[in-house]
C-alpha cells in the first residue's frame, strides 16, 4: 500500500465529540488545533495550543499549557435557523483527516427544522510551511430555494483551561474594516500572544464588526440563490513572545503584514505549500505495509501524522508534552515518554530533531541541579513533570483514596527517578546512531556527567554493596521500593556511559572516574534466579497474587483503583506495566533469550496494562521471543488505544508516547531493526498478516531504505558509503544496494514462517 491513508469519522455522534476533536487535531509542532466543529456544542472542548506557552493562574494552581483564544467557532444561521447537528436531520455526514496534507474536510447534508436542505462543506489546515498560519473555508449551498446565510466569527478570548483564565485582553482592533487583531498577555505579564484574522467573503455580502465580553466578532450575511454557494475563507496568523524574531514594539504590526501576504495567496496556494512540506516528511519517515488488515497501515500513518504534528522543531527550548498539542491532559507537561518512546523515531528518521529534544533537557539542566541539591544529592535530578523553566511541575495531589476519602499525594516527583537515567540512555542512543561529536562535547557529556553524579550520590551503602532505596519504577502500581531492577540497571548504564565518554573525549575528571569505578563495582544489580527470573524489586516475589482477569479486560481504565487503594495494590503482585519487561527492551544485550522468555512469561499475567505504553513494549519483547502471533495481538491492541471504539479514549488529548510506541513495535519488533552498543542489528520477526514492509531510516549520517518480505530483505544506502550490520547474528558489509535471502541467515521456527537467527 503506497497511498497515504485517511482517518474517517464514521458518523456524527454527540458521544464522540471530544474523541474525534483529539484524533483529528491539526498540528505543525508550533501550534495544535483541536478538530472541533465550526458550530458550538456544549460538551465539546475547543482548544488551540502553542508549544511552550505555559502559565500558572495562581500560586495554588499548576503550570499548564494555555488554551488560547478560539478562532474557528462560527455561529451559522440559515434562513433564521441556527445550524446545529443536534436539531433537524443529518441526511449525509462525512468527515476525514487527510494524512498526506493535514487537511480536515467535512461534508454535511442538513435538513433543517424548517424543512429546507442545505449542503455545508468545511475545510481547514494548519500550515506546515508557515507555522503561524491557520486557514479554514466554509461553503454553504441552499438546495431547495434561495436562502439568507448569516455567519458570525472572529477571535473569542472567553476560552479557558477547564475554567481557569490565563490571559488578559490588552488590545483588540479592526484594521481597514477587514482585519481583526487581538493582543493578549498572561496574567503574570510574562508572555504575549497576538492573533490576527481575515475573512474573505462573496462580493455581494454584508459585514460588520463588534467587540464585547472578550469577543472580537465579524458578522457576515448574504442572500444566496438556490444551488449557489456562500463561501467564507478565514485566514489567521498567530504569533507570540516565544517566537525567535519577537519584538514587543513591532510584533503586532509584523503579524498583520504576514497575514496580508497570506491572504493574497489564497487558500489553495497556501494548502499546496503546506502539502509540499508534508510530502517531504512522509518520504523521510513513512513505514509502508502490505497487510491483510488495512487498519495496520492506518495505525502507522496516524502515529506518524501526530509525531510530526506535536514535535516542536522550531524551538529547542520546547519538548513534546504527554498529550502533544491535542488537549489539556497532564497540563501539557513533559515526561520520560519523550526520551524513551518518541525520540527513537526522530533519531532514526530526522536525527536533528532528536538533537533538539535532548537540547531541551540541556537548557533545563539548572532546574535538575536545583532539585537534586534541595533533596540533598549531587548532579541533576530532572523533574518528573516539566514545562518551560525546568522546575518540578508535578501536582502535589491526585486521586481520592477510596478507603480514607482523602486526596492522595503524587509520589512520582518524590521517588520516580528513573527519568534521570532515561535521559542518559537517550543521549547515548543519539551518539550511537549519529556519531555527533560536536553535540557530545558541547552538551551530551555534560548531561551524562550530571545524571551520573546524581546516581552516585543517591546510592546507599548496605554491607559493602551500593543500593538504590525508596524508588518507583515505570510500574507506578509499586511504589517506594528498594532496588527496583529497572532503576538499578539503568542507573548502572548511566554511570558506565558517562565514564566511557569522559575517557573517549579526553575529559580530565579523576574524581568522577574514581567515584564511577566504585559505583559500577559495588552497585547491586538484581540477578536472574534459577528460573531465569529477575525480581522487580527486593520484595516483589514475596507478595501475594490475585486474579486479574476482570481488570485485564478493562485495561487502561485503572479500574483496580476502584476496588483497592494504592497502598493495597502496592502490597500485591499487580503491575501497571512490567518493569523487568521494559528493562529487557531498554538494554537487550544484557539479557539472554532464555531470560527474555522467562520474564515475559512471568510478568505479563501479573500486568493489567493500565499504561498506554505497556502493550507495545510487551509486543516488542514477544517478537524477540519468537511469539510473533502474540506480538501482533499486542501491537494491534496498542494501535487501538486512541483509535479503538471507546468513545472517550482520548477526550483530553492523544496518548502521545503511544504513537511512538506504535512505530517502535513495527520497526524494532517486527522488522527487528535495533541499535545495540553502537552496532546496527536486523532480526526480522514479521507477522504472517504482513506481506512486506518498507521504511527509510538514518544511520550515522546516511539515509538508508529497507524493504522486507518473508523471503528476503533489500537494503539500500549511499553508493560510496560502506554499510555494516548484524543480520541474524552474522556480520555483513556492503556498498550501495544489497538483497539478502533470509533463509541463508535464519531458520524457520515451528514451521510458521517466523525466522530465527542461525547464529546467536
Amino acid at each position: 500500500m503506497s497511498t497515504l491513508t485517511r482517518l474517517q469519522e464514521p458518523q456524527f455522534s454527540p458521544h464522540t465529540l471530544n474523541k474525534f476533536a483529539t484524533l483529528m487535531t491539526a498540528g505543525n509542532g508550533y501550534l495544535g488545533l483541536r478538530a472541533c466543529h465550526e458550530e458550538a456544542y456544549t460538551d465539546q472542548t475547543r482548544g488551540m495550543y502553542l508549544a511552550g506557552f505555559y502559565h500558572r493562574s495562581s500560586p495554588l494552581e499548576t503550570t499548564e499549557l494555555v488554551n488560547l483564544p478560539d478562532i474557528l467557532q462560527m455561529r451559522i444561521e440559515l434562513d433564521g435557523e441556527i445550524f446545529t447537528l443536534l436539531a433537524g436531520q443529518v441526511v449525509e455526514y462525512q468527515r476525514e483527516l487527510d494524512f498526506a496534507t493535514g487537511e480536515l474536510r467535512r461534508n454535511v447534508l442538513w435538513l433543517a427544522p424548517n424543512g429546507k436542505r442545505y449542503r455545508i462543506e468545511c475545510q481547514r489546515f494548519l500550515s506546515a510551511a508557515q507555522h503561524s498560519l491557520v486557514c479554514s473555508r466554509i461553503a454553504i449551498t441552499p438546495l431547495d430555494s434561495e436562502a439568507t446565510v448569516t455567519i458570525s466569527t472572529g477571535i473569542d478570548a472567553t476560552q479557558t483551561n477547564s475554567g481557569r483564565q490565563h490571559l488578559d485582553e490588552t488590545s483588540v482592533r479592526v484594521f481597514e474594516q477587514r482585519y481583526l487583531q487581538g493582543c493578549y498577555r498572561t496574567l503574570d505579564g510574562s508572555n504575549e500572544v497576538i492573533i490576527s484574522s481575515y475573512c474573505a467573503l462573496p462580493s455581494e455580502s454584508h459585514s460588520s464588526f463588534y467587540a464585547k465580553n472578550r469577543r472580537l466578532t465579524q458578522h457576515c450575511s448574504g442572500l444566496v440563490a438556490q444551488g449557489e454557494a456562500f463561501s467564507l475563507v478565514k485566514t489567521s496568523w498567530i504569533a507570540s513572545s516565544l517566537d525567535e524574531n519577537y519584538r514587543a514594539e513591532t510584533c503586532a504590526e509584523f503579524a498583520l503584514q504576514n497575514l496580508m501576504q497570506c491572504v493574497e495567496c489564497g487558500y489553495e496556494q497556501l494548502l499546496a505549500q503546506s502539502a509540499q512540506v508534508w510530502n517531504g516528511y512522509w518520504q523521510r519517515s513513512r513505514v509502508k505495509l502490505e497487510s491483510v488488515n488495512e487498519e495496520d497501515q492506518i495505525a502507522l500513518d496516524f502515529a506518524l501524522y501526530h509525531l510530526y504534528a506535536m514535535t516542536p522543531v522550531h524551538n529547542e527550548r520546547c519538548s513534546i508534552a504527554a498529550k502533544g498539542l491535542t488537549g489539556e491532559g497532564y497540563k501539557g507537561h513533559v515526561f520520560w515518554d519523550t526520551e524513551v518512546f518518541l525520540l527513537p523515531f526522530h533519531l532514526m528518521t530526522q536525527p536533528h530533531i532528536a538533537r533538539q529534544l535532548l537540547s531541551y533537557r540541556w537548557h533545563n539542566l539548572r532546574g535538575g541541579q536545583k532539585k537534586a541539591r534541595e533533596n540533598g544529592w549531587q548532579g541533576a535530578l530532572f523533574p518528573w513533570e516539566s514545562a518551560w523553566t525546568g522546575e518540578e511541575e508535578t501536582p502535589e495531589f491526585a486521586a481520592i483514596n477510596i478507603r480514607t476519602g482523602l486526596r492522595q499525594k503524587v509520589a512520582s516527583a518524590l521517588a520516580e527517578h528513573h527519568l534521570v537515567a532515561d535521559i542518559a540512555w537517550a543521549v547515548d542512543a543519539y551518539y550511537q546512531v549519529t556519531a555527533d561529536e560536536v553535540f557530545m562535547r558541547e552538551r551530551g557529556v555534560t548531561l551524562l556527567l550530571e545524571t551520573a553524579r546524581f546516581w552516585i550520590s543517591r546510592a546507599v551503602n548496605v554491607n559493602g554493596r551500593l543500593e538504590l532505596h525508596d524508588v518507583i519504577g515505570p510500574d507506578e502500581y509499586t511504589e517506594h521500593v528498594d532496588n527496583n531492577a529497572y532503576t538499578n540497571y539503568l542507573a548502572f548504564h548511566n554511570v558506565e556511559r558517562a565514564r566511557h565518554y569522559v575517557q573517549q573525549f579526553g575529559i580530565q575528571n579523576a574524581a568522577f572516574v574514581s567515584a564511577a569505578d566504585d559505583f559500577l563495582e559495588r552497585l547491586w544489580l538484581p540477578p536472574a534466579n534459577e528460573q531465569n527470573l529477575i525480581a522487580q524489586d527486593d520484595t516483589f516475589f514475596s507478595k501475594p497474587t490475585i486474579d486479574l482477569t476482570r481488570y485485564k479486560q478493562q485495561q487502561g481504565t485503572q479500574a483496580i483503583l476502584l476496588d483497592y487503594s494504592r497502598a493495597e495494590v502496592n502490597e500485591m503482585q499487580i503491575l501497571k506495566q512490567a518493569d523487568v519487561v521494559m528493562l529487557t527492551y531498554m538494554l537487550p544485550w544484557r539479557f539472554t533469550a532464555e531470560q527474555l522468555e522467562a520474564n515475559l512469561g512471568y510478568y505479563e499475567p501479573r500486568t493489567i496494562h493500565d499504561s498506554s505504553l505497556s502493550k507495545a513494549i510487551h509486543g516488542v519483547i514477544a517478537a524477540r521471543c519468537y511469539r510473533v502471533t502474540q506480538a501482533y495481538e499486542f501491537w494491534q491492541q496498542a494501535g487501538l488505544i486512541d483509535l479503538g471504539d471507546d468513545p472517550h479514549s482520548c477526550d483530553d488529548g492523544i496518548h502521545a508516547a503511544a504513537t511512538g510506541a506504535i512505530w517502535l513495535g513495527a520497526v524494532q519488533g517486527f522488522v527487528g531493526l535495533t541499535v545495540e552498543q553502537g552496532e546496527l542489528h536486523l532480526n526480522p520477526r514479521m507477522p504472517a498478516q504482513w506481506q512486506s514492509v518498507a521504511l527509510p531510516f538514518f544511520w550515522q549520517g546516511t539515509q538508508i531504505h529497507l524493504m522486507l518480505t518473508h523471503q528476503h530483505v533489500t537494503i539500500s544506502g549511499a553508493q560510496n558509503t560502506p554499510l555494516t550490520l548484524w543480520l541474524g547474528g552474522k556480520h555483513v558489509s556492503f556498498v550501495g544496494t544489497q538483497t539478502f535471502l533470509l533463509a541463508e541467515f535464519f531458520a524457520p521456527v515451528n514451521g510458521s514462517g517466523t525466522t530465527k537467527g542461525t547464529k546467536q
